[in-house]
C-alpha cells in the first residue's frame, strides 16, 4: 500500500464503518488505513466497469469513489467479487496476499453492513473462498547470520547510538517482536528486575514478552545511558528514543537495521526487519525446540496455523535424517 487515504473520500456509509474498525474493533490506523485504501480499489473498479473505462488510465486513479453507498453494496453479487480478484490478479498483478487482503477489507464491510448494523440481508462473500496461498518457507538468517548482525554493531565504534541499536536487534532475534510493538515499547512497560517486558500487539492486545540474559545483558547497557544525566530533560517516555530525543520511528528503526545488515555483509540477501521476526521463530522452534504452542503465545499469533509454518524440517535436519538412515551405508563396495 502507498500513500494516505482520506475518509473524507468515502460515503457516510463508508466512514461509519471506519469509525467502527477504529473505535470498536479497537483497529490500528495502519489498519483502517489498509482496509480503506483496498475498498476503494474495488470501488473505482465498480465505477470504472459501469462507464467502461480503462482500468490501466490515470483516470482510474482519480475516480471519485463518495458515490458508493447502500444502494451500490446492496446490488452486488458473488460473481462481482471474482471479476474483481480476477482483474487484481490479471491487470494489476497482485500476488496471493494482496489479493486476499482486499477480498479481507470487502468481507469485513459487508459482515458489518449485514451482520452488526443490518443494513443488508445478503452476504456476497459468505461463500468466497480466500485465494490459495503460495506455500513458501520463511525467509530467515541463519544463527551464522544473525551473529554477524550483531557483531557488526559491536564493531560500528562510531556509533553514538550503538548500545540502543545492538539491544533493538537482540530484542528482534531473541523474542521474535513486531516493529511495531517494539517502537511502541514504553520504559515503565519494563519489569523493574528485567525478568519481562509488555508489548501492544494486533488489535491492541497486550502481551508479556520474557527476556533471557541476552536482552538483559543489552537493555541493561542501554538503560544505562537511558537514564544518564544527557537523558534528563527527556520527557519522552519511549524506551528506544531517536538522535532527536523522541519516539524512535518504524522508518528510523528499518533504517537501521538495513545499514547493520549492509555493514554485515548481507545485503543482498532480501532480508528485512520482519525476516528477524521470522529468524526469532524458526531459531527458537529448531534450535530451542520449543512447542509449537508456546511458540504461538510467544509471537502473540491469534491462529495455531499462522505459528505452524516455522516448524517446517530444516535442510540439515534432513541430512542428518538421511544419513542416520539404517541402508545408509550399504554400498556395493561394503558388499563385496
Amino acid at each position: 500500500m502507498s500513500g494516505q487515504v482520506s475518509i473524507k473520500e468515502f460515503s457516510s456509509l463508508i466512514q461509519e464503518y471506519a469509525s467502527y474498525k477504529t473505535s470498536i474493533q479497537g483497529c490500528s490506523q495502519k489498519t483502517v488505513q489498509e482496509y480503506l485504501f483496498d475498498l476503494r480499489t474495488f470501488f473505482r473498479y465498480l465505477i470504472a466497469r459501469e462507464r467502461d473505462l480503462d482500468m490501466t488510465s490515470e483516470e482510474f486513479c482519480q475516480l471519485d469513489v463518495s458515490s458508493i453507498g447502500l444502494d451500490k453494496l446492496s446490488k452486488l453479487r458473488p460473481e462481482d467479487i471474482y471479476d474483481f480478484l480476477f482483474y487484481t490478479n490479471e491487470t494489476r498483478g497482485n500476488q496471493w496476499s494482496a489479493r486476499s487482503r482486499k477480498l479481507c477489507a470487502i468481507r469485513s464491510l459487508y459482515k458489518y453492513l449485514v451482520n452488526k448494523r443490518h443494513y443488508l440481508e445478503y452476504n456476497p462473500t459468505a461463500d468466497i473462498d480466500s485465494p490459495k496461498p503460495k506455500k513458501a518457507l520463511p525467509k530467515v538468517l541463519t544463527l551464522e547470520e544473525s551473529l554477524r548482525l550483531l557483531a557488526a554493531v559491536e564493531n560500528d565504534k562510531e556509533s553514538k547510538y550503538r548500545s540502543r541499536d545492538y539491544a533493538i536487534l537482540t530484542l528482534f532475534l531473541n523474542c521474535g517482536m513486531r516493529l511495531s510493538e517494539l517502537v511502541g515499547i514504553n520504559l515503565s512497560d519494563i519489569d523493574s528486575e528485567l525478568q519481562s517486558l509488555r508489548v501492544t500487539g494486533k488489535g491492541s492486545k497486550e502481551r508479556i514478552v520474557y527476556l533471557n540474559q541476552a536482552c538483559q545483558a543489552a537493555l541493561v547497557e542501554y538503560l544505562a545511558k537511558r537514564k544518564g544525566p544527557q537523558y534528563a530533560k527527556v520527557h519522552d517516555k519511549a524506551l528506544f528514543l531517536s538522535r532527536l530525543d523522541q519516539r524512535m520511528s518504524v522508518k528510523t528503526v528499518q533504517a537501521m537495521v538495513y545499514k547493520y545488515l549492509k555493514l554485515a555483509g548481507l545485503e543482498n540477501k532480501h532480508y528485512s526487519v520482519h525476516k528477524l521476526r521470522h529468524t526469532a521463530a524458526t531459531l527458537m522452534y529448531q534450535s530451542g525446540k520449543v512447542d509449537v504452542r508456546v511458540l504461538k503465545d510467544i509471537l502473540g499469533h491469534e491462529q495455531l496455523n499462522t505459528t505452524q509454518i516455522y516448524t517446517h524440517v530444516s535442510n540439515q535436519d534432513m541430512e542428518k535424517a538421511m544419513t542416520q538412515h539404517p541402508l545408509a551405508g550399504q554400498t556395493k563396495k561394503n558388499r563385496s
